[in-house]
């Protein structure tokens, strides 16, 4: 399946989903957990279809032998769980009319929960279904056969995207509520890239639905490393959310334990310098703890508690610092630890800044990054992302912290909201490599765009050959039919074109010429060579496909926009009633055809750019392939800077100072957006005129 075929998918099984919201007025809270679940269902059972030939199999074999297996225990130790025939989806499928799809769920959950662990049962709350049922009993069939519409043969890791686009979406719905359980994907992305869990165990104390264990297994696979390598350890102290983390866990085929307790108050799995890797998105300000609760706790208390001097009551000043503190003593020797953090932690004074200092003393924080505001659900404000490592102790980045400011990177999704693009954390990730000395690491990824550019230019020429010659054979058809049809058409629609100079123009017609760039690509392919010379090469000649294939477009555009409204003229008072030499000179979807053809084109072109973009941000700045500061972007500190000048402050922007040349926008650019701009105003001043003349005549009509 394609990305495009499953974003299609995705938003097809959303406005389903929806429906719940719009035909039965349920809340997306009320909904979220049963939808999920249907969905769950239509993983297991396809889960199932995968291995049921080979459990059958071996059912049989176990017949004829003593060490008989019944067939529950087989497709359990093959799929991890046992489908009975009232859990398989075709028999949800095939429920009569009268029958409740509430009850066939519940039994069908039921049906699979009863075979499982007993840490993963219960996943879902079976009497929701009967409350939408209640309200609506067609909603729930509706449903059913919707997701029905994933594949039979789609992967784990279909289910896992599609799992996780419902989890973001309820989120988005739910405003401030959803933020709590679910961290936007781009942030867990960057996170994951920088740690790099290739195995171990990961812990996430505030793992709400279970995303950073879930980016864990999908950066594995995308590296062709098995996430069976890992387990992961998650707590969560909403029920409802831990079984969202459990169904995640599930879904993507992970290891792992979620317990449903609160972190400030129990220890289930002993976290005392247990773990590979920690990474978390904990509550931020969060001023409801009691001190006695946590002050005899050595994970809250290794580097001092926070606590208000000259409080009399029994109440933690803030727990930001007690996450912090409880994310570094989790670490084993060599961990790492990545995690989200209000941007006040990062200079905050009292006994928040004893810690922050013991924290940097002992040679632990290793990173800061800035974030953009609004990337989140439930903060408008910009936060920080911290990364401890504790194995740098020994090498050259021992004593020195990175600072990243990433406020100015980010895409707009909408007007509230923000992420990062997979290209922006992939770079952005390369800073910190660079950091380390991987520098290898970023003539692998301007390799990689490289190479995604090359098939997007060989795409970009072939769209532009079917866009031109689509142009020039729907000119070359429709001149000869508007000359062969001129003394058909009827008076007034003759005297139509006559108004509308229909033949003058289409008699002057020819196609725009394209205002060729000075610098022209020396080929017509591009190489995506390791060296990093070559690469600036490489990269160059890009641009120059670039700007060339931008020209081409602007011309094109000019053409369809004016072959467009000839035909539609021709169309509207030319063209005869069941005309077949109309549809036969291929002018009866004309203007659709020449719509889709230059979309692709536009398409093509617009990623050329992208790809040149992406790696043109990271050449510019670090053009020698190694690590440098950078004005505005980033700064290794020094703990004569970090302790003596900026007393222990982890702000990135104390550090890494303003870039004082804005963006990479070229003349060029700059031009194109200047005459857009130049135009709307000239179009909302004529609007604005014909206005103010609406209004004297009103007003001239009243008085008068």
């Amino acid at each position: 399946m394609t990305n495009e075929e499953l974003k299609q998918l995705e938003d097809k099984l959303w406005d389903a989903a929806n429906r719940l919201r719009a035909s039965g007025g349920i809340k997306a809270s009320d909904y979220a957990v049963p939808v999920l679940g249907i969905i769950f269902l239509r993983f297991a059972d396809n889960r199932y279809r995968e291995h049921e030939e080979e459990i059958e199999t071996l059912y049989e074999q176990s017949k004829n032998s003593r060490a008989r297996r019944n067939r529950e225990d087989i497709a359990i130790a093959k799929c991890g769980f046992y489908l009975p025939p009232q859990s398989r989806y075709d028999h949800l499928l095939q429920l009569r009319d009268k029958e409740s799809m509430a009850e066939a769920l519940r039994e069908a959950i039921k049906g699979i929960e009863q075979y499982q662990d007993e840490s993963f049962r219960d996943l879902v709350p079976h009497e929701a279904y009967f409350a939408i049922e209640k309200k609506n009993n067609e909603l729930l069939p509706g449903l059913v056969r919707a997701f029905s519409d994933i594949p039979q043969d789609a992967s784990g890791d279909i289910f896992g995207k599609i799992y996780e686009y419902f989890l973001g979406k309820f989120a988005l719905s739910e405003g401030q509520k959803g933020g709590e359980f679910f961290t936007p994907t781009s942030v867990v992305r960057f996170i994951v890239e920088v740690l790099e869990p290739y195995h171990g165990t990961i812990y996430d104390p505030a793992c709400g639905s279970g995303g950073m264990f879930v980016q864990s297994a999908s950066f594995l696979r995308k590296r062709q490393h098995n996430p069976q390598e890992l387990y992961v350890y998650g707590q969560e102290h909403i029920g409802e959310t831990a079984r969202l983390a459990k169904m995640s866990l599930i879904v993507n085929s992970l290891r792992g334990d979620i317990r449903e307790v609160n972190s400030y108050e129990s220890d289930p799995f002993g976290s005392l310098g247990k773990f590979d890797f920690v990474m978390a998105n904990p509550p931020f300000n969060v001023k409801t703890v009691k001190e006695s609760t946590v002050k005899k706790d050595p994970r809250f208390t290794a580097y001092g508690l926070p606590k208000t001097k000259g409080k009399k009551d029994d109440r933690i000043s803030d727990a930001n610092y007690l996450w912090v503190n409880l994310f570094a003593s989790s670490l084993n020797e060599q961990g790492r630890a990545g995690f989200v953090m209000a941007n006040s932690a990062s200079d905050a004074r009292l006994t928040e800044y004893q810690i922050r200092k013991r924290l940097v003393d002992s040679g632990i924080v290793d990173c800061m990054v800035s974030m953009p505001a609004n990337m989140f659900y439930t903060v408008t404000l910009p936060a920080t992302i911290w990364f401890f490592d504790k194995s740098k102790q020994g090498t050259e980045r021992e004593g020195k912290i990175l600072f990243l400011d990433a406020r100015n990177v980010y895409r707009q999704v909408d007007r509230a909201h923000r992420d990062w693009t997979e290209e922006q954390q992939l770079n952005l990730a390369t800073v910190v490599r660079l950091y380390r000395g991987e520098t290898e690491r970023f003539t692998e990824l301007i390799a990689s765009y490289l190479h995604r550019a090359a098939d997007m230019l060989a795409g970009a020429g072939q769209a532009h050959a079917a866009l031109d010659s689509l142009v020039s054979n729907i000119a070359q058809a429709l001149k000869p039919y508007a000359e062969a049809n001129k003394a058909k058409a009827k008076p007034a629609k003759r005297k139509k074109l006559l108004e509308t100079d229909f033949y003058e123009e289409l008699a002057r017609w020819q196609p725009a010429g394209v205002d060729e760039p000075k610098a022209m690509p020396t080929s017509e392919v591009i190489s995506a060579p390791e060296d990093n010379e070559a690469q600036h090469a490489e990269a160059e000649e890009l641009r120059k496909h670039a700007s060339l294939h931008k020209a081409r477009l602007k011309a094109l555009k000019t053409d369809v926009e004016r072959l467009t409204m000839l035909w539609k003229v021709a169309d509207k008072y030319l063209k005869q009633k069941n005309d077949k030499a109309w549809k036969d000179s291929s002018l009866q979807a004309a203007h659709k055809s020449l719509d889709e053809a230059l979309a692709l084109y536009a398409a093509r072109v617009e990623q050329i750019g992208y790809w040149y973009q992406s790696m043109h941000w990271l050449q510019k700045r670090f053009p020698d392939a190694t690590y440098r500061d950078v004005t505005g972007l980033c700064k290794v500190a020094h703990p004569r800077e970090y302790a003596e000048e900026q007393d222990y402050s982890l702000n990135p922007g104390r550090y890494v100072g303003v870039d004082m040349e804005g963006d990479d926008m070229t003349e060029e650019d700059f031009i194109d957006i200047l005459k857009i701009k130049h135009q709307k105003f000239m179009m909302f001043s004529k609007m604005a005129m014909k206005q103010e003349e609406i209004i004297e005549d009103n007003i001239y009509s009243i008085i008068k």
